[in-house]
């Protein structure tokens, strides 16, 4: 199987901004496992932000709401510079595929359960990780059996935390209409209605490739 048809199609990897970070990095002694690894010390702090922004003053809260959108885009920016530095930098390491997918899971768990939390919906922080979990395990079953990964939306990764750091931003002007955690509780709700439909989407296309052959 071609390795491209694994990658995520991503056009930020083109950019002229990544391929130069993405450059550097490779030139000094930063390897892609370490910043696998990263990426779950910036969902770390952006869960935490999230849910301590549920439990602080309105000043203080805006504070963490921008911190939290912050480190997701951190997060998926070490997603992003991980693959190039091992792929285009020809850095690759023999445990390089667990640390390239393992890191995602512990992030999506440790960004919505702290926005669950921070919002007064822990219920609904643990569904949407769980589905967004459950959106990846559907693509590695579809290699599993030997078909190309499937990244297909709605609720894939980069959209889940478009909608994340969006709902992050948005909430900074909800004491405009006096609202109080009702925006983060929605894109909750959306993340894991659409990983719900992503995983159906995948599951569907898994089957339908199968009885194909």
């Amino acid at each position: 199987m071609a390795q491209d048809e694994n990658r995520r199609p991503l056009a930020s990897r083109n950019s002229g901004w990544a391929r130069t970070i993405a450059r550097r990095l490779s030139a000094a002694s930063v390897t892609p496992n370490q910043i696998s690894m990263a990426s779950m010390v910036m969902a770390a702090i952006a869960g935490s932000c999230f849910w301590l922004a549920g439990t602080v003053n309105p000043g203080s809260r805006i504070v963490l709401l921008l911190g939290a959108a912050l480190f997701c885009q951190f997060r998926l920016l070490c997603n992003l510079f991980d693959g190039m530095v091992a792929i285009e930098g020809g850095k690759q390491e023999p445990d390089g595929p667990f640390w390239n997918e393992f890191p995602d899971r512990v992030a999506d768990i440790l960004i919505f359960v702290g926005a669950g939390y921070g919002a007064g919906v822990p219920a609904l922080g643990w569904a949407a990780a769980g589905l967004a979990v459950l959106t990846a395990y559907t693509r590695e079953l579809g290699r599993a059996c030997g078909l190309p990964a499937d990244f297909s939306g709605p609720m894939a990764k980069q959209h889940r935390m478009a909608t994340i750091t969006g709902a992050a931003l948005l909430s900074l002007v909800e004491p405009l209409w006096r609202g109080h955690n009702e925006v983060l509780t929605a894109a909750l709700w959306l993340i894991a209605a659409g990983a719900a439909v992503t995983t159906v989407k995948r599951a569907g296309n898994i089957v339908r490739s199968l009885r194909a052959r």
